[in-house]
């Protein structure tokens, strides 16, 4: 089989596009005034976490918080019921808890029948990621329903010192989500609402012909490719990162400041091989291109 498209290969799982006026499609995906815009997975996801909202531990420092909100439909305005969150983050002592059964600090809930979550746990500080470089304190989450893309983001905390220095946080996309925290009571309180977008997908076939094992043609370095919930996956040392589908064989990944970008394409080749070249630019020096052969 000569290379083609993924529509080509196997289709593509779309929704209709909403009449409020709120969604447009672009050509690769949808967009609206609504969006809730996605952030950096980061490193540190475990798939699988409890299903409990009560995340505080005893004994253990840092303000106890409320977390809530409603999750929607594309028009922005319907509930979207049974919806899943995801929700994990560092302790006060800046630790992610990557391998305890005990989970901690991360935990899974569903929405009830008019879109509402809600978690109590205690609040994340910043880190330094390496090299002087200080995030700010931030929750990771990741919110899934079925006929949507699943929606990675963070969100972070007015008056934290340190997002003036974080290019995820000086980002436009980020400005809906640096939430104000109600401390006017002992539990202090954080809202934040989201809106489900629809993206392109390649169907759980198209999936099926590009994952696995891919050896770089000159390093030997091995990348894996896997599938969860419909996304293209890399494994990492914890668990992965995820690859958003925009078209023509090709996967990005949406963490990474405006104007940088790590890229995938994929070339099927008759008799199923398939060949990888990975495309990386973060923001000096030249395009890094690395070439890879599933093996």
């Amino acid at each position: 089989m000569k290379r083609r498209k993924f529509t080509k290969l196997a289709g593509l799982s779309m929704i209709a596009i909403s009449a409020s006026g709120f969604i447009k499609f672009d050509g690769l995906g949808y967009a609206g005034d609504c969006e809730t815009t996605s952030d950096i997975l980061g490193p540190f996801y475990r798939p699988d976490s409890p299903v409990r909202n009560n995340l505080v531990i005893k004994d253990m420092p840092g303000e106890v918080v409320e977390l809530s909100g409603v999750v929607r439909h594309k028009d922005c305005s319907t509930p979207y019921k049974n919806a899943k969150v995801e929700l994990w983050h560092c302790s006060n002592e800046e630790v992610y808890d990557n391998t305890s059964e005990e989970f901690k600090y991360r935990g899974t809930t569903y929405c009830n029948d008019s879109g509402k979550y809600k978690f109590t746990t205690q609040m994340p500080v910043p880190y330094d990621v390496g090299g002087g470089e200080i995030r700010p304190a931030h929750f990771h989450m990741m919110f899934s329903a079925p006929g949507y893309q699943s929606l990675i983001t963070q969100i972070y905390f007015e008056g934290d010192d340190h997002l003036d220095e974080d290019p995820s946080t000086l980002s436009p996309r980020a400005k809906r989500r640096i939430l104000k925290i109600d401390d006017s009571e002992e539990i202090h309180k954080i809202v934040f609402d989201c809106n489900m977008n629809d993206k392109l997908k390649p169907t759980n076939t198209a999936l099926e012909s590009i994952i696995g094992k891919f050896r770089n043609v000159d390093t030997g370095e091995i990348n894996e490719f896997f599938k969860k919930d419909g996304d293209l996956w890399i494994r990492n040392d914890v668990f992965g990162k995820v690859f958003t589908y925009t078209g023509k064989n090709t996967f990005e990944y949406d963490g990474l400041p405006e104007g940088m970008y790590e890229r995938l394409q994929f070339d099927l080749k008759t008799g199923g091989e398939v060949l990888l070249k990975k495309s990386t630019y973060y923001g000096s020096g030249d395009e890094i291109v690395r070439n890879f052969k599933r093996i």
